[in-house]
């Protein structure tokens, strides 16, 4: 584990906040956290945003787009040059813009947006992704902050904030616009089946369904490029129709886009069986490491109880369970079940590691 000296403090304690307070935890930070409309864990609270700064190294705004002017005043008389405000909304015109005006090149700070929210956290899905955003008023604002998502686990993506706002708008607000419509009308709900082409559009509306109202007014509304998006699509969704519904005698519909491509060595049954074995063996560990997090987590709880990492009870019940699951698939259960000890080591080793 990280040794604990780092301090970083959060504003704003909603879903993101939350989990981010979580995964700095994992990552060794010291946090503190300030909101006054949510509940904040005691561990973390803080009365005042002279007291949440104070010490802090990064100062995380965790809140819409809308409410950044505000926080920035507030927090300006408490922020000098050893803070970096580290900004992480999904839309940077209105950030940048904001922070530009009110901490200007007094206070450092950097547009972000990490690309992973709640759900990605609780699963322990890795690598997370985080944009940063260069700020030419602060230069060295984005090589203070590429350490930071760095310990989060995050790979760090550079890009100037109209360039990231563009690519948001044709990727994450016109899969929000899509999801939204089809949320609408009610597709896929009480379906007997769906096939294996709509399987990924009901992960979209669920992700949809998952956030609040607020992100994607944030992500149709304030950024300034969404709407030419949400146009273009619009424009081609009706010149695909307009040629479906015409007249049989016209010629049928093309796409060049929609030819299907020669597999040749793409194809799985002429891969060689080591490649695909790899594949799989490389699945593996990444599963491996989202268990981890979750055993880290397993080993704070039970401290905080008072238990011994230990459970020899628990530990029989996992392996009679994979022992039953391995023969659903076919498996030897021995042999399942003698990988399943050795992961049960590792995850008593991961939680008995020192804070």
């Amino acid at each position: 584990m990280h040794e604990t000296s780092r301090s970083a403090a959060i504003l704003g304690f909603g879903r993101f906040g939350r989990a981010l307070g979580d995964l700095l935890l994992d990552a060794g930070y010291q946090v503190r956290a300030f909101d006054p409309l949510a509940p904040v864990p005691s561990s973390m609270r803080v009365d005042s945003l002279a007291e949440l700064v104070h010490g802090a190294g990064e100062v995380v705004l965790a809140i819409p787009v809308a409410e950044i002017a505000g926080a920035a005043r507030a927090l300006r008389p408490h922020l000098d040059s050893s803070h970096l405000v580290v900004d992480v909304s999904s839309v940077k015109h209105g950030a940048v813009r904001d922070l530009t005006l009110i901490l200007g090149r007094d206070v450092p700070w950097v547009a972000t947006h990490p690309l992973f929210g709640p759900t990605s956290i609780a699963l322990g899905e890795r690598p997370l992704v985080a944009v940063v955003c260069p700020n030419p008023l602060h230069p060295s604002a984005t090589s203070r902050v590429r350490p930071f998502f760095a310990s989060l686990g995050c790979e760090v993506v550079e890009q100037d904030a109209a360039d990231h706002d563009r690519a948001m708008a044709a990727t994450h607000a016109l899969a929000f616009f899509v999801a939204k419509g089809l949320i609408d009308i009610g597709a896929g709900e009480q379906a007997p089946f769906v096939p294996p082409s709509f399987r990924a559009m009901a992960g979209m509306i669920d992700a949809v369904r998952s956030d609040a109202n607020h992100l994607f007014a944030t992500i149709q509304k304030d950024n300034p490029f969404s709407a030419e998006a949400r146009a273009r699509l619009l424009s081609a969704l009706e010149a695909i129709d307009r040629d479906l519904t015409a007249p049989a005698a016209d010629p049928p519909l093309q796409s060049q886009r929609l030819t299907i491509p020669p597999l040749k060595e793409r194809a799985p049954d002429l891969r060689e069986a080591r490649d695909l074995i790899d594949d799989i063996d490389r699945d593996l560990v990444h599963l491996l490491g989202r268990r981890a997090q979750f055993a880290r987590r397993a080993g704070r709880a039970k401290a905080k109880a008072g238990k011994e990492v230990h459970d020899p009870a628990r530990e029989r019940q996992i392996l009679e369970a994979r022992r039953r699951w391995a023969e659903g698939e076919g498996l030897n259960p021995d042999g399942v079940a003698e990988i399943f000890q050795s992961i049960l080591r590792l995850s008593r080793a991961i939680q008995q590691e020192p804070e």
